[in-house]
């Protein structure tokens, strides 16, 4: 049973075999479990109404709706307004940089993962995005993102409306700066940073830092 401290887990795959077998590993490991599997896109998108998961599992190829899509879906604004606590999903790939999975991070994925990844690595993957974070570095975040902007947007009035302390925690962020190397280049505390993280996601109306990422190459303001 699934323990209000534990990181709940839906896993999303049409294959059987492979489902059963990610879930051995997940209910092995301490501090998290899964809640629920789902076949298809479709039922996943339910099943996250249903369960409100923690982390997401999603595999990016399966019938009836793939991963994209059930990823897009379940970031629909009037769908996620109605949860009580944030979803995370990282997306389940067999090709390294798939330009699938670059469209479900524009969507609200925090990131994929290859099939033939590590126990530990899934582990580890898992406890990263429920922490807010992406699941691949940032390099690879900023390759699978740059092609898929290639005609970008003036940046919003939001962006406009940052005092300059947080355009320029803005960008430490976007090029993958942990809060402890933000805090060095700024002369600032982690707390300090965590705050103005908090006022940049709240201003700019984004979920985590992932989309910080997102939003900044969207926008030209990856450089």
């Amino acid at each position: 049973m699934i323990t209000p401290e534990r990181i709940s887990v839906l896993l999303v795959d049409d294959q059987d075999l492979f489902r059963e077998g990610v879930r051995v590993i997940v209910d092995a490991q301490e501090g998290m479990g899964v809640v629920g599997t789902a076949t298809d896109g479709l039922q996943a998108v339910e099943m996250v109404d249903d369960l409100e998961p923690d982390v997401v599992l999603m595999d990016i190829r399966m019938p009836e709706m793939d991963g994209v899509e059930a990823t897009r879906q379940i970031f629909l604004p009037d769908r996620a307004a109605r949860r009580s606590k944030p979803v995370r999903v990282i997306v389940l790939t067999t090709f390294n940089l798939d330009d699938r999975a670059a469209t479900a991070i524009r969507y609200g994925a925090s990131g994929f993962l290859l099939k033939s990844t590590t126990p530990v690595m899934l582990r580890d993957a898992i406890r990263t995005v429920h922490a807010g974070n992406a699941v691949l570095a940032p390099s690879d975040l900023s390759t699978l993102l740059e092609g898929q902007f290639r005609n970008r947007t003036p940046a919003p009035a939001a962006y406009l409306g940052l005092t300059d302390k947080e355009r320029e925690v803005f960008g430490a962020v976007a090029r993958g700066l942990s809060n402890t190397e933000i805090g060095a280049q700024i002369f600032s505390s982690e707390s300090t940073v965590k705050t103005h993280v908090g006022a940049i996601l709240r201003k700019l109306g984004l979920r985590d830092r992932v989309q910080i990422v997102v939003f900044a190459h969207e926008h030209g303001l990856a450089s």
